[in-house]
């Protein structure tokens, strides 16, 4: 007995972050496809395109067209070559789904040891408790899903440039120079990869003037990395360097807020983080940086040592993180971003404000320089004591000023500093899973079933079988013989229709021709007439080409019921008609059919979907 109470003592970090990651497998191998998965920006985007990719035959295609928008070039979507993307090619749906998620948990966690056990080198195994516990912290973060591998990958492209810059010889630095070359297969050159070109430029300037001779290493680092993304993303710089078709981009409005507004957002941001890049570091993280801060300078101060305040690694990374936010906050600022535009005209609609998505990572590694410093701070103390106890002489035995061993130390004031720092680290861990953020699809998975048994009725939320209800779509198509005719949706998302294999005029991309966002603005003016918010909405993003509500009323929210007030279509369909489209797939049975011209073919249920669906044909 003994001995098991004292094998968890020294391996607690061990058996807390081993149950919870259990915890979070159990709770997705249990239910499934009826776990509770962020919609936005989710299940309404990615995962449903790279089911219709599928569905199409699409993911190595050339030439073609992609069954969405009316048709548009598949290169506007994913690389074949990106892992996360691997999944969908070989896993079907939700597994394709967990698969991602597990790995982006399983890269967090290996990529930050590994650079963890790089900068600390022997001393590792002294900090290996909260490293343990601030890693799977960072690689449980609930960031957004398609990218979340790019999100918690950072820490290696850290790991391998330090060992490419501490390497000696060309033929040791070989095979971190493949890594770079590579490492595009885990990160996103939009989300992350720009960004982090643009850090290793600074890098090369920083080390350089350190130095006092060019990093060649360095330097050739940008290179081949510039090269793996333009190797790994072909499709995209294709995209972008060789497509002239004029985009939404260049039509999309960035925000046109005041000085005092975008510091304000700044501010926002450093504190709680935009929903994509949700870290959950404001519960504990946040505060524990805080104090740690004022209380390191303000011991510099007090000790006379202002120098040292911009040489200490913790005020560095502070730094770098408000410099990350004010940038995200600028970038709505118009004299700043069009300064930026004019200086690098390419760039122009590029959403250089995701410098913030970098903190994710900066905030745990600001976390584990805190810590560490407290485990500093804990054996120091622990070694003044031991001097007092032998009476601070020149012939005291050495022995004694040594810290005490682990186990004998929890009284002491060093043992009560290290306590302190593994319960900040815990806690951190215990804020991401269970605090609730938008991507934390653990957390909504519990509350949403959690609820159900308790209160005996479902949520107002669909799970991932019900939101896609792939029976029931089946069944549709087979009763009207569909064979690829193009269609809308009304009453959900586009994303419905493309992950059940329907052709759609209508759906959610972030790049797409302006003209063919002028076409369909002509085939939802009718609707945007009445709907103030909508058409401001259409007019200054553009990404959701939807059929809107004439009353401002939200019809396509992933609700369990859709029974708006305002049950009319109010859209152009000649419009429609002249884009080809067939059907009109609708959770809502219109009042006003008959005056759009067009007609009801059958009304489908499922006992599996909560949807009710009115198939009109044009």
């Amino acid at each position: 007995m003994k001995k098991t109470v004292s094998s968890i003592r020294q391996k607690w970090y061990l058996y807390l972050t081993g149950v919870l990651l259990l915890l979070q497998a159990a709770v997705f191998l249990v239910f499934r496809g009826e776990s509770y998965i962020q919609v936005h920006d989710n299940l309404d985007l990615f995962m449903a395109h790279y089911e219709m990719l599928k569905k199409a035959g699409l993911w190595f295609a050339h030439g073609k067209d992609a069954p969405i928008l009316h048709g548009i070039t598949r290169d506007l979507f994913g690389s074949e070559f990106i892992l996360y993307n691997f999944f969908y090619i070989l896993l079907p749906g939700v597994w394709a789904y967990l698969a991602g998620y597990a790995a982006k948990i399983a890269i967090g966690i290996f990529s930050f040891i590994l650079l963890a056990k790089d900068v600390y080198k022997e001393k590792y195994d002294r900090y290996r408790p909260m490293i343990i516990c601030i890693a799977v912290a960072f690689g449980l973060i609930p960031v957004f899903p398609a990218y979340g591998i790019a999100f918690t990958s950072v820490p290696l492209i850290v790991w391998l440039l330090r060992r490419l810059y501490f390497a000696g010889t060309f033929r040791k630095r070989l095979p971190y120079y493949v890594g770079v070359f590579l490492y595009p297969v885990l990160s996103y050159f939009s989300y992350h990869g720009f960004f982090i070109l643009c850090y290793m430029c600074a890098a090369v300037i920083i080390l350089w003037i350190k130095d006092r001779k060019f990093p060649k290493s360095t330097f050739a680092s940008v290179i081949v990395l510039s090269l793996g993304y333009m190797a790994i993303e072909y499709r995209l710089f294709k995209a972008m360097l060789f497509d002239s078709t004029v985009t939404i981009r260049t039509t999309m409005a960035h925000g046109e807020i005041s000085f005092g507004e975008a510091l304000r957002t700044a501010f926002s941001e450093f504190v709680n983080a935009s929903f994509h890049s949700e870290d959950a570091h404001t519960y504990i993280i946040f505060w524990v940086v805080l104090a740690a801060v004022i209380l390191i300078n303000a011991g510099y101060i007090r000790r006379r040592e202002a120098a040292r305040i911009l040489k200490d690694p913790v005020n560095l990374v502070f730094l770098w993180m408000i410099f990350n936010v004010l940038i995200f906050g600028f970038y709505q600022f118009a004299p700043f971003r069009e300064l930026f535009e004019r200086l690098v005209p390419p760039l122009t609609g590029f959403e250089f404000a995701r410098t913030a998505f970098f903190n994710t990572f900066l905030w745990y590694a600001e976390l584990l320089l805190v810590c560490v410093r407290m485990y500093d701070y804990a054996d120091r103390a622990d070694c003044i004591g031991c001097a007092d106890r032998a009476g601070q002489t020149d012939h005291a035995d050495p022995a004694a000023l040594q810290p005490a061993k682990a186990g004998n130390r929890a009284d002491s004031k060093g043992g009560r500093l290290k306590i302190c720092a593994n319960v900040i680290a815990a806690l951190s861990l215990l804020a991401v899973m269970f605090a609730p953020q938008v991507y934390n699809d653990f957390y909504n998975t519990c509350y949403n079933h959690a609820y159900k048994i308790l209160l005996k009725k479902d949520t107002s939320t669909v799970n991932y079988n019900e939101f896609y209800s792939v029976p029931l779509f089946g069944k549709i198509m087979d009763d009207i013989g569909y064979d690829g005719e193009w269609s809308a949706a009304y009453g959900m998302h586009p994303a419905v229709l493309n992950y059940n294999g329907i052709a759609t005029v209508d759906g959610y991309l972030g790049m797409y021709s302006q003209a063919y966002k002028d076409e369909w603005g002509k085939v939802i003016a009718p609707a945007l007439e009445g709907s103030p918010f909508f058409k401001s909405y259409y007019d200054s993003w553009g990404a959701r080409c939807y059929l809107y509500s004439g009353s401002d009323e939200n019809t396509y929210a992933h609700q369990r019921i859709m029974d708006p007030e305002d049950k009319r279509l109010m859209a152009d369909t000649d419009e429609l008609r002249k884009l080809d489209c067939r059907y009109i797939f609708s959770r809502v049975e219109f009042s006003n059919a008959d005056e759009r011209r067009i007609t009801l073919i059958g009304t489908y249920t499922d006992e599996n979907s909560p949807y009710t669906i009115w198939v009109y044909e044009l």
